[in-house]
């Protein structure tokens, strides 16, 4: 299954259940939440089908380029992923059972998490250098640069350094960034474990604020600091 998470595959793999043999082994390759994956395991076990959660990542350059696959769930079905997985990713290194059944998603929510950060710090520090207005830096030359021996050289500074080539202004572009669940997710799991997770919060809670399209929070500090300081405030 390669299918949107929540309802569409819960329903999908309901489905499924009569149509198929003991012994047979359902690969959910979606963004899953872990725990439904765990609680899908139990269910699909109850019946005799195998289960396997899949983490899959490589965006749509993994066709080409291959996908890296992080899966979850018993050897005995692990073991029959295995020569599929190879297929898909074109490397020894970029496949892996990691662990028992929700392991698979659970390493593919907090890869999300870190990714989540990662693009949330390239963001900002381009912001700022686009913002030095009186050294002219230029972007393209900048982050090409960057990826050649530099400590922050990465695919995502790749595909960014790649994309502003051709467009430094992105003035077609609206500052609005989604969030497809999965950093919200890993903030959770951040909570549930009393673990401090500052910087993927941070990140996801940037994405929220792109997302305001009244900005009412930014109307209420404005409004504060002039209030308490006579600051002025910038009206329509």
């Amino acid at each position: 299954l390669m299918l949107p998470a929540g309802e569409i595959t819960e329903n999908q793999i309901k489905d499924l259940i009569p149509l198929l043999n003991k012994g047979d082994i359902i690969v959910d390759g979606g963004n899953s939440n872990y725990k439904h994956s765990q609680r899908r395991g139990a269910l699909l076990a109850e019946h005799g089908i195998g289960f396997i959660d899949c983490g899959t990542s490589g965006g749509i350059w993994g066709l080409d380029n291959g996908y890296c696959l992080m899966y979850g769930g018993d050897k005995q079905f692990a073991d029959v992923l295995a020569p599929y997985a190879q297929a898909l990713t074109h490397v020894d290194r970029g496949w892996a059972h990691v662990g028992p059944v929700g392991s698979g998603h659970f390493t593919k929510m907090i890869h999300n998490g870190i990714e989540y950060g990662m693009m949330q710090a390239f963001a900002e520090g381009l912001d700022l250098i686009k913002g030095k207005e009186d050294f002219h830096l230029d972007l393209a030359q900048i982050t090409e640069l960057w990826r050649h021996g530099s400590v922050v050289r990465s695919w995502l500074l790749d595909l960014t350094a790649e994309a502003l080539k051709d467009d430094q202004k992105l003035e077609a572009i609206a500052p609005y960034v989604a969030d497809s669940g999965e950093g919200r997710w890993t903030v959770v799991e951040a909570v549930e474990q009393g673990v401090a997770a500052p910087v993927l919060t941070v990140a996801l809670q940037a994405r929220f604020r792109s997302q305001d399209s009244k900005g009412y929070s930014y109307k209420l500090l404005s409004l504060m600091r002039n209030a308490f300081g006579g600051h002025a405030v910038k009206t329509k």
